[in-house]
């Protein structure tokens, strides 16, 4: 097998600031910036253009992707008198949106033990809504940590019962009870990949989990130069852990 070319769209973002847009956003080829060397727009053309063909007929990809694109346009608003638009619609919003577009009733919630508060409160959105919203805790079953063949120095107390997430059944009753659309509510690194492996169900990530920022991680990335400096200048794992 053949080693594939690298993509770094990231890097566009030096491209954005000194053009005020990159060559995938223009729509006029001649005043469109200069593709970076391994642009995914020539590296890897047919993936595209064959991805666009999921995105035709009658698919459940199909439909996401239309009305995902629906929402998007829905979202924002014209600023009367200039060619600026404004965002007008939460992520709360957003998300349900796209459940009445689509069509959807019954909305899972995975949440963490950490947030039952907040689905709690999500729950009484979705039903003024009009949704039927369910919602499973990560620690359905109340499973010790120590089955899965963790130390008892693993644990976040020692010496002390600690419940381990169970992720895979959450999205498993969720299937049991024919959840239309899933939506992830703070649950952790993992757990989340897990969740959505295993929901047959679409899923959407309301809350990502992040205990010393408020649920908020990319307050990381603004802060990297400073608060979180340590990010470019120490490994987070070590080795000696």
């Amino acid at each position: 097998m053949s080693e594939e070319t690298s993509v770094t769209c990231s890097k566009c973002s030096t491209v954005w600031q000194n053009h005020g847009t990159t060559n995938c956003w223009s729509g006029d080829p001649a005043s469109a910036p200069p593709k970076p060397g391994n642009c995914p727009s020539d590296t890897y053309d047919e993936v595209v253009q064959q991805s666009f063909a999921e995105y035709c007929g009658d698919s459940e990809d199909a439909r996401i992707a239309f009305v995902a694109a629906r929402v998007e346009g829905l979202c924002y608003q014209p600023v009367p008198g200039s060619d600026a638009v404004n965002a007008r619609w939460t992520r709360v919003e957003d998300t349900i949106a796209f459940a009445q577009l689509m069509g959807y009733k019954k909305i899972g919630m995975a949440t963490c033990i950490g947030l039952l508060d907040e689905s709690e409160r999500l729950a009484k959105i979705l039903t003024a809504q009009g949704f039927e919203p369910v919602s499973v805790c990560c620690k359905a079953g109340s499973i010790d940590k120590m089955e899965l063949g963790l130390a008892e120095t693993d644990k976040v107390r020692p010496n002390t019962f600690e419940p381990a997430c169970n992720p895979i059944a959450q999205a498993e009753i969720c299937n049991r009870m024919g959840t239309d659309m899933n939506i992830i509510v703070g649950l952790c690194v993992g757990h989340d990949m897990l969740f959505n492996k295993h929901s047959k169900a679409p899923v959407t990530t309301l809350i990502v989990k992040d205990r010393v920022t408020g649920h908020n991680p990319i307050a990381v990335l603004y802060g990297q130069n400073f608060y979180y400096k340590r990010l470019q200048k120490q490994k987070v794992i070590t080795g000696t852990e």
